[in-house]
This record gives C-alpha cells, sequence and structure tokens, in this order.
C-alpha cells in the first residue's frame, strides 16, 4: 500500500473533454504520496505523467486528464481563461488564510 504525505491545499483543473483552461476547477484538498507521482482526490486515485499536451495527471480508470498545481495567490490559476474554481470546503480555511497572505500548510518554506 501506498504511503501518503501530508494533504496539500491545490488548484485541480479537469482537461479532457474540455478547451484549454475552459474545465471545471477545483481547490481541494490532494494526498500525494512520498514520490509525488500519484494523487488521491474526490475518490481518484491520479497517476503524473510527462507526456500529456495540457495535463500533468490522469485517471487510469477513466482516462480523463487533469492539471494539478499550487494555487496562486492573485487567483490567476488558470492560463487562457478566468474560470472560478469551485473551494472545497475542506480547503476554504487554509486556502482563505494563504490568499490573506499565510502559507499553505505543508508549504511553510516555500
Amino acid at each position: 500500500n501506498a504511503v501518503y504525505m501530508p494533504d496539500r491545499v491545490m488548484f485541480v483543473q479537469l482537461k479532457t473533454g474540455h478547451n484549454t483552461d475552459k474545465g471545471p476547477a477545483w481547490i481541494s484538498v490532494v494526498s500525494f504520496n512520498r514520490s509525488w507521482k500519484t494523487a488521491r482526490w474526490h475518490g481518484k486515485t491520479l497517476h503524473r505523467w510527462t507526456g500529456m499536451f495540457d495535463a500533468n495527471f490522469y485517471d487510469m480508470e477513466t482516462e480523463e486528464e487533469y492539471w494539478i498545481s499550487g494555487p496562486h495567490r492573485d487567483g490567476q490559476d488558470t492560463r487562457y481563461s478566468s474560470i472560478k474554481a469551485t473551494i472545497d470546503e475542506d480547503a476554504r480555511a487554509a486556502y482563505e488564510a494563504f490568499l490573506a497572505g499565510a502559507s499553505l500548510p505543508g508549504r511553510e518554506r516555500g
């Protein structure tokens, strides 16, 4: 069984089936394994893959592609659209503190 590291508040966007940066997006708590190659999110297991055009993780079960990255304090998480992320309730307090200038949990050193 994979050992998962502390949860991180991340920006997650679905890429499959949507034009560039137009897919639904979330500010969510994501669990990564020790090598950062596997992420658990919303009941899905996502695997890092570098060979995709506009995504960095994919769901082996559904083949959906996702972009996962640290959120931006200015809210500009998508490069080419103004999609607003849904903020999951379990991530809200940490994300709002981050927007106000605090470090994200697990990112105190950058």
